[in-house]
């Protein structure tokens, strides 16, 4: 699914905008993040250079952080009010919390954990909900998902510019 969106950003915007503006914007989706970003930077689509991918996909996956982290409960409860939008939070805040055992258990390294490593799922947009809803404290939880978008863009460089990238040589 992951290489598809990937595609279909490429598809869509490759030729409208540069490839950086395009491996930023996919950073900042959720579902595809730093993740689709790095794929979309490696040689298998963009092939931009790593030295100048990683900080963009980086800063790109942590500019909508802070305001998950600050935002979201206020947002919820507002939504909550709704007829219409009731049953999607309840779904969306239900999906979070039944993967939230292991940063329960763990906090930090469990939220650093849960973003750093490139599972469906898992990722910065999850990682800062579920810390929203534990109330963890939003400087926590922030270096946290910081160390794991460190963790996740080590995985997906290998990932995509050694072994993807191997193939496409």
């Amino acid at each position: 699914m992951t290489e598809s969106l990937v595609q279909w950003f490429v598809t869509h915007l490759g030729g409208k905008a540069a490839k950086e503006v395009i491996i930023f914007i996919i950073s900042m989706v959720p579902i595809l993040e730093l993740r689709g970003g790095l794929l979309a930077a490696g040689p298998a689509f963009l092939d931009i250079p790593t030295w100048r991918a990683i900080p963009i996909c980086l800063i790109g996956n942590l500019i909508p952080i802070p305001f998950i982290l600050w935002l979201i409960r206020p947002i919820f409860k507002w939504l909550r009010k709704t007829k219409l939008f009731r049953p999607l939070v309840e779904k969306l805040e239900e999906k979070a919390m039944s993967k939230s055992d292991k940063i329960e258990k763990y906090e930090f390294l469990g939220l650093v954990l849960f973003v750093g490593i490139p599972l469906p799922g898992t990722g910065a947009w999850t990682g800062a909900l579920i810390a929203s809803l534990l109330d963890i404290d939003w400087k926590k939880a922030f270096l946290a998902i910081v160390l794991g978008v460190c963790l996740a863009s080590a995985i997906m460089y290998f990932v995509s510019y050694v072994l993807i990238g191997g193939i496409f040589a």
